[in-house]
């Protein structure tokens, strides 16, 4: 499934957006928010990984830990099944980013791919860093809170490949129907053009 992960993210690319991040200015109260989003089988959960672990490892504050707080949330966990993107920006903003801009706890329900329905909650503790990874993570209303916004792509028959390699055949039929979605959406709110980094991986 997509959190199978098996591959390393470009270390370069990694730096780049660890350096982005620390030098942002938060828009979401004191959380610094980078949102990496694009496209179905660009890499985003890969590069993710990278980029939590690349913050994580940085020194804490003054007088605090000596590791910095990184939270991270899948918008795979927030899409109301296979017809469930353009609803995720608004269920991203009011249940997690809104709250912790206020300043209050941020729990976000969690979509249960097996059982068609929505399973328990996930809460989203304070921290410096918010890596949020998936399609619509920087579409607006949830683009106003990130400080950071990464767009991913590549070429779309190379993307095909990746994503029935990595969930099998099965959810082959459901790939044209999401595409359909990401270009409406991505198309409608301008995602790509208002990105702080565009990375294309066809080449990896």
């Amino acid at each position: 499934m997509w959190d199978d992960i098996s591959a390393s993210p470009e270390p370069e690319r990694v730096a780049t957006i660890t350096a982005l991040a620390v030098a942002a200015t938060p828009r979401c109260s004191s959380t610094v928010v980078v949102a990496i989003d694009g496209t179905s089988g660009a890499g985003k959960t890969t590069l993710a990984q990278g980029v939590v672990a690349a913050l994580a490892a940085l020194p804490g504050e003054p007088g605090g830990a000596s590791t910095t707080d990184v939270g991270l949330v899948h918008m795979d966990h927030l899409y109301p099944g296979w017809d469930g993107l353009q609803v995720a920006p608004d269920l991203l903003t009011t249940q997690v980013l809104a709250p912790i801009a206020r300043g209050e706890p941020a729990a976000y329900r969690v979509w249960s791919w097996l059982r068609n329905e929505w399973k328990g909650s996930r809460a989203v503790a304070p921290s410096r860093f918010l890596v949020v990874e998936g399609c619509g993570s920087s579409v607006m209303p949830a683009g106003a809170y990130a400080a950071v916004r990464v767009f991913m792509e590549a070429d779309r028959g190379l993307r095909m490949e990746r994503g029935i390699a990595r969930d099998g055949e099965a959810y082959r039929p459901n790939w044209q129907r999401w595409a359909d979605q990401e270009t409406a959406l991505f198309d409608a709110d301008g995602t790509r053009r208002r990105a702080d980094l565009v990375i294309d991986t066809s080449n990896v």
